[in-house]
């Protein structure tokens, strides 16, 4: 028992939760879109289910490692770029990402939710919206489980960061959910950051890797900026007219 909690594993299993988490960011992002297009009593569970359908994949995933490194063989070649497995996971992905975020984005930008009730926008159905969350887990997953892979190198201590990184999710996902309901702004913003998730997943499926800490820099000061812009709205209409 005592070689199993070695003072590696023990940082390891801390790291890997914590970029887990980092990593889960734009999967909550995601959850809380989608599952805004379904009526108020339904979006809970679609986020709880999406979430565990999530754990289920990760945890699939790592226990076919084997499948996984054959995941990285090339198969073929685009221009000179060797496309594997893993690749085109990447790139289906990122361009379902990009065409979702880029549909929502349309969609609010030109009004088409405007009167539409909250929690009942468009005419999402239950099954159609989980089917497109165990799309992108797919993805996210595999990312996941690969960074997993790189970062420790016993199996259990990828399965506890796993099930500790989701249930951290668990916990945020409503609190995020009902964020970006209540401010319109941030779910532009939002969808803003998924539609760079997407380009940074077809960029890294074509072999143009670009470091995500840049990508996650980047949103935390978009979202900060924008946390100043609501608060000084709200100063500016408590603010007494002269």
């Amino acid at each position: 028992m005592a070689e199993l909690f070695t003072a590696e594993n023990l940082v390891s299993l801390i790291s890997l939760a914590a970029m887990e988490i980092v990593l889960g960011i734009d999967n909550i992002v995601f959850l809380a879109i989608l599952s805004q297009r379904l009526p108020a009593e339904q979006q809970k569970k679609a986020r709880r289910l999406g979430l565990s359908l999530a754990l289920v994949m990760r945890l699939a995933l790592l226990f076919t490692l084997s499948t996984i490194m054959r995941l990285v063989d090339p198969l073929f070649s685009v221009l000179g770029n060797p496309i594997s497995g893993r690749d085109l996971v990447l790139l289906g992905g990122g361009l379902f990402l990009i065409g979702k975020a880029a549909h929502e984005i349309y969609a609010k930008v030109e009004g088409g939710e405007a009167d539409a009730p909250a929690g009942r926008q468009g005419t999402a159905s239950f099954a159609a919206t989980l089917i497109q969350i165990l799309a992108l887990d797919v993805v996210f997953s595999l990312d996941s489980v690969i960074t997993a892979v790189g970062m420790a190198r016993q199996i259990w201590v990828m399965v506890v960061a796993m099930v500790a990184a989701v249930g951290v999710m668990l916990v945020a996902a409503d609190g995020i959910s009902n964020f970006i309901n209540r401010h319109p702004s941030m779910k532009v913003l939002a969808l803003s950051f998924l539609l760079l998730i997407g380009v940074v997943l077809v960029a890294d499926g074509l072999g143009k890797h670009i470091e995500k800490g840049y990508i996650y820099f980047a949103m935390a000061f978009a979202f900060l900026v924008e946390l100043v812009n609501i608060r000084a709205a709200r100063k500016g209409a408590r603010a007494p007219n002269p």
